[in-house]
């Protein structure tokens, strides 16, 4: 008799500055402490989305404001990661129009260092831990070469 041991949601977690990050990023609004004694990988779990997940999301409508949140402390965690690396400062703006397309454009002095537009914003995830930590330090990665590459304009 044999018992199938099932992977865990997003399979294992990877060590990654970006997930550490996020995980902070969504800790420090948590000022009751009721995440306390959840792990990093339960508070970030709606990070992860599998593929049937996906199909089954509807692209019509508004998107859910969890998902916009979840938008919002990625691209925070990013500005936060990009601000650690370089001692320069990345703001957020994002603009979403109400069928789930937008842009979000990460600014670090007179430097846009981040700039990506999305679509489906309904579907927002990553299908593992993997992919979240690769998506977020590949942006922060970029910003910093960016950031390298023009320090005058980043630090105006």
């Amino acid at each position: 008799m044999t018992t199938d041991v099932m992977e865990p949601r997003g399979g294992a977690m990877v060590e990654s500055d970006f997930l550490t990050q996020l995980a902070a990023v969504i800790r420090a609004e948590d000022s009751y402490g009721q995440w306390d004694d959840k792990s990093d990988a339960d508070i970030m779990s709606e990070f992860i989305v599998t593929k049937e997940e996906r199909r089954e999301i509807p692209i019509i409508g508004d998107p859910d404001p969890d998902v916009m949140w979840r938008v919002s402390k990625f691209y925070d965690a990013v500005g936060l990661l990009i601000e650690k690396r370089t001692g320069c400062m990345a703001s957020q703006m994002q603009k979403m129009s109400h069928e789930g397309f937008g842009r979000i454009v990460l600014i670090s002095g007179k430097l846009v260092v981040v700039s990506k537009h999305l679509r489906d914003i309904h579907r927002f995830g990553f299908v593992s831990w993997e992919k979240l930590a690769e998506a977020g330090d590949k942006l922060v990665a970029g910003a910093v070469e960016a950031i390298d590459t023009y320090p005058d304009a980043a630090r105006a």
